[in-house]
């Protein structure tokens, strides 16, 4: 997924935030045929919601946890509630904080790298998780 990721991250042909990046590059990786128009939701993540608050990478991660491991539409998908912990918990760990303002400072405003870390611990989660 990090080849996608670098091409929707690539701000010469994009223009999207890390919460966009993620889902478009998950789309095209596991080929999850989301109609363009899906896309729009995650623009209310950018920026930590705009106010520095959780990081869109995670948020963004996160969506592609449940429209890969939700089958029934339902929110008790055992294999979503136990991915989706680990995601938060291994993305705390490795990437130091869950929100935006903070790991802005840290990584000097590189999201880039924020993406691509948060990236490889969703690939990592869904081939534990994903049947």
């Amino acid at each position: 997924m990090q080849q996608e990721l670098r091409k929707y991250w690539n701000k010469e042909n994009y223009n999207y935030s890390c919460s966009e990046t993620m889902l478009y590059a998950a789309n095209e990786f596991y080929s999850l045929g989301l109609e363009e128009n899906s896309f729009k939701m995650m623009a209310p993540f950018s920026g930590g919601m705009f106010e520095g608050e959780t990081c869109g990478a995670l948020t963004g991660a996160i969506s592609v946890l449940g429209i890969l491991l939700v089958n029934d539409f339902k929110a008790n998908s055992p294999e979503m509630i136990e991915a989706t912990k680990e995601f938060k918990q291994r993305f705390l760990k490795e990437i130091g904080s869950k929100d935006c303002s903070p790991l802005k400072e840290k990584f000097n405003d590189n999201c880039g790298e924020i993406i691509y870390m948060s990236g490889k611990i969703l690939e990592e989660v869904i081939s534990k998780y994903r049947k």
